[in-house]
């Protein structure tokens, strides 16, 4: 544990210097590009690319003019939203994930006809699944449930959180050799045995990696989602919201974005705890 601390804190230390750094090189970005005459691939003025200073002040302009309410106040409301979403994304895609992982490792007929499914699966756009998402949604109702562009843009985070661990877990399931199965059809385990005994505890290596790819995905789709289909509330929404208000207030957009960043961390260190608790009774050389 005083090891897994220590390393914390050096990937800590490490991040606040590339914070640093990022913001040192956008400075110097803007003043090659204002004092002189070098032609520069990008925009620099203060209404796409406003100084750092500006971007933090961003934080607490009054969200609508003469409001009490701060944009940072209203941006953590619309992160807190998209995080919950983003969750119900996220659990739903690693629960399906999970289940066809299964399916393929207990078949290899379910492997070669399921799998080059699940790959193709992610070569379609969202914004163009977005749409239809939410246009066979709205016809949904069941009794008092109607569906709403809410759980559109939750399956839309679960569609993009299911392959990585449809895959990662596939490979993570075959991972023990061929001597450790052999080991357990010798005490005639049954195949539920094997796989909860063996194959989970040996995929974990390959678990925790493709877990933290889908929390990604799933706040990226949860993001993504709300953009494409406007739905209110959330961090998404609020971006397409304050863009149009970049010219008189460039930083607001900014404090949108970064929300959203901050969702991005907050899935990573969900995973990380994760992964702190189901490894911890594992050898150290044997955690990946």
């Amino acid at each position: 544990m005083n090891q897994r601390f220590a390393k914390g804190l050096v990937s800590a230390a490490w991040g606040l210097a590339a914070v640093g750094i990022l913001i040192v090189l956008w400075e110097l970005y803007k003043w090659v590009g204002e004092t002189t005459n070098i032609p520069l691939p990008a925009n620099y003025d203060d209404a796409s690319m406003p100084h750092i200073w500006v971007i933090l002040g961003g934080f607490f302009e009054p969200e609508v003019r003469g409001s009490d309410t701060a944009v940072w106040q209203t941006v953590a409301a619309g992160a807190g939203r998209s995080l919950l979403i983003a969750v119900g994304g996220f659990v739903i895609g690693v629960s399906i994930g999970l289940l066809l992982a299964i399916l393929m490792e207990r078949s290899q007929l379910a492997e070669r006809s399921l799998l080059p499914y699940v790959i193709a699966s992610q070569t379609v756009p969202l914004i163009a699944l977005a749409p239809l998402v939410v246009g066979i949604g709205n016809r949904i109702k069941i009794g008092e449930f109607q569906w709403t562009q809410t759980q559109s843009v939750m399956l839309i985070a679960a569609y993009l959180a299911f392959f990585p661990i449809s895959v990662g877990a596939l490979r993570g399931l075959k991972a023990p050799t061929a001597a450790h199965l052999e080991l357990m059809r010798s005490y005639a385990a049954k195949p539920n045995a094997i796989l909860w005994k063996l194959r989970f505890p040996s995929s974990i290596p390959y678990l925790i990696p493709a877990l933290k790819v889908s929390a990604a995905a799933a706040i990226v789709g949860t993001v993504v989602a709300e953009i494409s289909t406007g739905a209110r509330g959330g961090v998404g929404r609020l971006i397409v919201e304050y863009a149009r208000e970049a010219t008189s207030q460039p930083g607001k957009v900014y404090v949108a974005v970064f929300g959203a960043a901050l969702l991005g961390l907050i899935g990573a260190g969900l995973v990380t705890l994760i992964d702190v608790i189901a490894t911890r009774n594992l050898p150290r050389e044997g955690v990946a």
